[in-house]
């Protein structure tokens, strides 16, 4: 985690420093770009929040394999995690969002109304997809 903290944290002081200097700038040009600052502002503080959280677990779980320089690479061997083989999930809830979106642009409630249902639908498939049906896990 001690390499995830210090690259969030470059590129917090970068985007500190490009708003800082593109506020000047826009300033010094024409009237203050108030989008572009607040938007470079912004960006700075999101990246110094998961920067933050980084650093924060960091101090609370052991070293990992690629956070010590004397490490192997066979410690960092094994399995990594699960990783779903395949699922019609995501192209259904991407569906949902564009069909609420499209409400959204036209402004029809109706359809944000079934875009909104249809996401919350697609989102429950997602998140329940294991432990339902014929993928259903044999701990469970």
């Amino acid at each position: 985690m001690k390499t995830e903290y210090k690259i969030f944290g470059i590129v917090s002081v970068f985007l500190f420093i490009a708003c800082a200097v593109y506020a000047w700038w826009t300033w010094y040009d024409m009237n203050l770009d108030w989008v572009g600052t607040i938007a470079l502002l912004l960006s700075g503080l999101l990246t110094t929040m998961c920067g933050g959280f980084f650093w924060f677990v960091s101090r609370r779980i052991d070293p990992r394999p690629e956070d010590r320089p004397d490490a192997e690479i066979s410690e960092g061997a094994g399995e990594i995690g699960f990783f779903s083989p395949g699922s019609y999930w995501p192209f259904g809830l991407a569906l949902a969002a564009t069909v609420a979106g499209l409400g959204l642009v036209f402004w029809m409630v109706w359809l944000i109304a079934a875009g909104l249902i249809a996401v919350t639908a697609a989102t429950c498939g997602l998140l329940f997809e294991y432990y339902t049906g014929t993928r259903r896990t044999a701990e469970h």
